[in-house]
C-alpha cells in the first residue's frame, strides 16, 4: 500500500463524511476500493458526471476527493467545477494525475500545462502543487480538512529534500539558502521541477553564487511576502515551472510585484506558449531545457549577458 492509499484509507475509516471518486483512474489507489466499500465510486470515463456527483454529495455534508487525469479533470468538467463546486464553495478536492511534464510521452490533448491558470481563475478554489510524494502527503493531511474546494497536482516521485513537516496554505518553504542577507539568485518553483532546481542550485553555489531555492507549495493562496522579499533582497528572481508562460508562477509573480509596487530583475523558465514534444521524461526535460544542466546554464547566461550585479 502506497502512502496515498494509506492516507485515503485512514480518512475514510475515521470519518464517515469522506467519499472517494474516480473517473477510471485507479493507478495510485488500486488496493483501497474494496476497503472503502460504498464510499468509493468509479464513474468511468465521465469527468463531468464525477464532478456533478461530487457536488451533490458535498452539498449534503460529505467531503469528496475526486481523481482523473489532470488535463481532463480541469477542462472537460470546467463549468461543473466553476458553477457547482466553486460558487457554493463546497469541500470537493480535485486530484489531477500526471500533471505538467509528468505526462511525458502523451501528446497535447493529455498535457496539463495550463491547469494552474485554469484553476486559480475560480474564486474559492485553492491550488496545491507539491514537489514529491512526501510534500503531497504533508499538504493533503491539511487540505482534506479545510472545508473548501482545492485543485491538487498529484505526484508520486520520491523526495530529494527534507520538507518542513508543517503545512499552511499560502506559505512557501525555503529548501536551500535559509534566511537573512542578500542573494545573487532566488529560484521560485513548484512541482516535479524542484528536483531539477535542487541540482541546479548546487551547481550555481559551486560557481560562487549565493542562491535561495523556494518551494512555493500552494499557488492559490500564494506566498506573496516571499515574492516581495525575493524582489528586495535578490539580484535576480527566477521562476521555474512546467506550465505555459501565461497564468502560472510567472504571471503570479508579476501580479504580486505590481500590487506591491516592487520591481526586480527576473528570468522565467516555463513551457512557453506551446505544448511540449512528447518523449520520455528525461528527453522532455532536455528538449524543453528544463533539466538541471540547462537551468544552471540559462541562469548563468542571464547573469552574464544582462550584467546583473552579483
Amino acid at each position: 500500500m502506497n502512502p496515498y492509499e494509506e492516507l485515503l484509507l485512514n480518512l475514510v475509516e475515521h470519518d464517515e463524511r469522506y467519499v472517494v471518486l474516480t473517473a477510471e483512474n485507479r493507478g495510485h489507489m488500486r488496493t483501497v476500493p474494496p476497503k472503502l466499500g460504498n464510499r468509493f465510486i468509479d464513474v468511468g470515463i465521465a469527468e463531468q458526471t464525477m464532478i456533478g456527483v461530487a457536488a451533490g454529495l458535498a452539498s449534503q455534508g460529505r467531503i469528496v476527493i475526486t481523481h482523473a487525469l489532470a488535463a481532463f479533470l480541469t477542462l472537460r468538467p470546467f463549468e461543473f467545477i466553476r458553477d457547482d463546486v466553486g460558487i457554493p464553495n463546497l469541500p470537493v478536492i480535485l486530484v489531477g494525475m500526471v500533471p505538467g511534464v509528468l505526462s511525458d510521452a502523451n501528446g497535447p490533448t493529455h498535457q496539463a500545462v495550463d491547469d494552474v491558470a485554469i484553476m486559480r481563475g475560480i474564486p474559492n478554489m485553492g491550488v496545491f502543487c507539491p514537489s514529491d510524494i512526501d510534500d503531497f502527503i504533508i499538504g493533503m493531511k491539511v487540505i482534506t480538512r479545510l472545508q473548501q474546494p482545492y485543485y491538487v497536482r498529484y505526484i508520486a516521485s520520491p523526495s530529494v529534500v527534507e520538507h518542513r513537516p508543517t503545512f499552511v496554505p499560502g506559505e512557501s518553504e525555503v529548501v536551500i539558502g535559509g534566511e537573512g542577507g542578500s542573494f545573487d539568485v532566488t529560484i521560485l518553483t513548484y512541482g516535479y521541477l524542484l528536483r531539477e532546481c535542487v541540482e541546479a542550485t548546487h551547481y550555481l553555489e559551486k560557481q560562487g553564487l549565493r542562491v535561495r531555492l523556494v518551494n512555493m507549495r500552494t499557488l492559490d493562496p500564494v506566498d506573496t511576502s516571499m515574492m516581495v522579499r525575493a524582489a528586495n533582497d535578490s539580484h535576480l528572481v527566477v521562476t521555474v515551472e512546467d506550465h505555459f508562460a501565461t497564468g502560472g508562477l510567472r504571471t503570479i509573480l508579476a501580479e504580486t510585484l505590481l500590487d506591491a509596487q516592487a520591481t526586480c530583475a527576473s528570468f522565467h523558465v516555463n513551457i512557453g506558449d506551446r505544448w511540449f514534444t512528447p518523449a520520455r521524461l528525461p528527453e522532455v526535460l532536455d528538449v524543453e531545457r528544463l533539466s538541471a544542466k540547462h537551468l544552471s546554464q540559462r541562469i548563468l547566461s542571464v547573469l552574464e549577458t544582462a550584467h546583473v550585479e552579483h
